[in-house]
């Protein structure tokens, strides 16, 4: 169809977390090595328009709050001046056990 797939949105939300995280001083890597992950337990994504082949997109991620065992993400895609879809995300901290665990000082402090 020529058209970006719905379910690949969501590896954009992906890399734009885990790029704002870099920019911000952040590495997953570190947070992992430390026995912690960051899970999505929620993820809400509208389409507004669809992504065509050979697009040039822009994804603006931002922190929309941040407690202190969980991150929620906003999403913007846009192609130029145009939504192509807006999406919200809520990101847990977990300990290797998988339980509820604090999130580090360096992304509680930003």
């Amino acid at each position: 169809m020529g058209c970006l797939h719905h379910s690949q949105f969501f590896n954009y939300y992906e890399q734009g977390r885990t790029e704002l995280l870099r920019a911000q001083g952040g590495n997953y890597r570190e947070i992992e090595e430390a026995g912690l992950f960051l899970v999505v337990v929620r993820l809400q994504c509208s389409y507004h328009a669809p992504a065509r082949y050979d697009d040039v997109l822009t994804l603006i991620t931002k922190v929309e709050n941040v407690s202190a065992v969980k991150i929620d993400h906003s999403y913007r895609l846009m192609r130029g001046e145009q939504l192509l879809a807006s999406a919200t995300s809520t990101l847990a901290c977990v300990g290797r056990d998988g339980k509820v665990a604090r999130l580090p000082e360096s992304i509680c402090a930003d």
